[in-house]
C-alpha cells in the first residue's frame, strides 16, 4: 500500500519550535519532489515549502520564510521541515504531497499524506 504518514505535530506556545516528518511506505520518495501545505480553519489548503526530488532546490511562501527549513533524506525515505518562531497564524492542518514539479513549485500532487495537526497557541 503506498502511504505518505506525517508525524510530529502538537501543540506549542508561540516562539517555540516543531519538527514535521513525512515518512513513505510502498514507495520511495526518490523520484519525487515533496511538498508541504498546509490548511487552517475556515481557508484554503495553501503550499508552505517545496523540495526538490535531489534536494537541490527548496523554496517557501513568503510567510514562513526565515521561520521554515524543508529538507529531505532520501535514505531513509523522509522528508522534515523544521518550523521555528512558530506564530499563532501557522496553526493548520500540515499535509505533505509527493508532487511533481511545474516551474520549480510542487504542483502536480502524485499522493497526499493523511495530515498532522500543528496548533500555536498559549
Amino acid at each position: 500500500q503506498l502511504q505518505l504518514v506525517e508525524s510530529g505535530g502538537g501543540l506549542v506556545q508561540p516562539g517555540g519550535s516543531l519538527r514535521l516528518s513525512c515518512a513513505a511506505s510502498g514507495f520511495t520518495l526518490d523520484y519525487y519532489a515533496i511538498g508541504w501545505f498546509r490548511q487552517a480553519p475556515g481557508k484554503e489548503r495553501e503550499g508552505v515549502s517545496c523540495i526538490s526530488s535531489s534536494g537541490g532546490r527548496t523554496n517557501y511562501a513568503d510567510s514562513v520564510k526565515g521561520r521554515f527549513t524543508i529538507s529531505r533524506d532520501n535514505a531513509k525515505n523522509t522528508v522534515y521541515l523544521q518550523m521555528n518562531s512558530l506564530k499563532p497564524e501557522d496553526t493548520a492542518i500540515y499535509y505533505c504531497a509527493a508532487t511533481q514539479t511545474v516551474q520549480n513549485m510542487c504542483l502536480i500532487v502524485h499522493y497526499w499524506g493523511q495530515g498532522t495537526q500543528v496548533t500555536v497557541s498559549s
